[in-house]
């Protein structure tokens, strides 16, 4: 057995908070996006389940028992074990979901070699609110706390994006604890381009108080030809949606040649 996958980067073309609920969490609308790129992953048949991190960010993941594609693993029937090698391609704590994104390719990994069994979703989401989503990895509408998905077809299937990450990692709870209550309206109705033009991302504002620099990377995309830049999810990520590729290829050589130190990568989404 040999399987590879491919754990798509997310990004929230539109992100409305709409209230605390008792429980603790929020209530949300929210238009997640996939680009064409992320992690990787591999497995091959084992005796037990080993994961090997390899990759640019591999050292921010420093409990192998913690990370969620060993969760995964536990959660899934998968055979006697699996040897998985994750290539981590994407910041940690970046707003790309990038361990969710890891989980949702193990659970596409298993569906293709062992089938899904009955209740994955409630399994997917125990994981993480937004791992159903990840684990589908298409255009979708997420309400509830991101969990309650439709699905939806997208008129920015293929789009050129540039995401921008000022390599600076960000909690996801504290961006919350930020949002100021204030229930700002639902989602606009509409295709996903004309939801994405009219939408927002409520946690932006906590998340450049906590981490200034999603300012300066917001800023600088608005620079280029860009016809939505937007944080993704809580932060610090950036992204921005062109019409051609030739934009979006302009806009990543200016961005680094002006700061280097930022991370990027260029793709489409699905």
């Amino acid at each position: 057995m040999a399987l590879a996958e491919t754990a798509f980067a997310k990004i929230n073309l539109a992100l409305h908070v709409r209230k605390r609920r008792e429980d603790g969490y929020h209530e949300l609308e929210t238009l997640f996006a996939f680009v064409d790129d992320g992690d990787r992953l591999t497995a091959c048949g084992a005796g037990g389940d080993r994961l090997t991190t390899t990759g640019e960010f591999a050292g921010a993941l420093t409990d192998p028992f913690g990370n969620i594609v060993a969760q995964a693993l536990s959660r899934l029937p998968h055979g006697a074990g699996w040897d998985v090698t994750l290539e981590k391609r994407l910041p940690v704590a970046a707003g790309l979901g990038g361990g969710s994104a890891d989980a949702g390719a193990i659970f596409r990994m298993v569906r293709d070699a062992h089938g899904l069994p009955d209740g994955w979703q409630e399994k997917a989401a125990r994981l993480g609110a937004d791992v159903p989503a990840c684990v589908e990895s298409r255009t979708c509408i997420g309400r509830g706390t991101g969990t309650d998905l439709e699905m939806v077809e997208s008129d920015l299937a293929g789009t050129p994006v540039l995401l921008v990450n000022p390599r600076v990692p960000l909690a996801t709870g504290p961006v919350f604890g930020r949002w100021d209550g204030r229930d700002r309206g639902a989602m606009p109705d509409g295709g996903v381009r004309a939801i994405a033009m009219a939408g927002r991302n409520d946690l932006e504002p906590g998340a450049i108080a906590l981490c200034p620099q999603i300012a300066d990377v917001l800023a600088a995309l608005r620079e280029t030809d860009a016809f939505v830049v937007r944080m993704s999810g809580s932060g610090a990520t950036c992204f921005a949606l062109y019409d051609d590729m030739r934009g979006r290829e302009y806009a990543a050589r200016k961005l680094a040649a002006a700061h280097p130190g930022w991370w990027q990568m260029e793709g489409c989404l699905r």
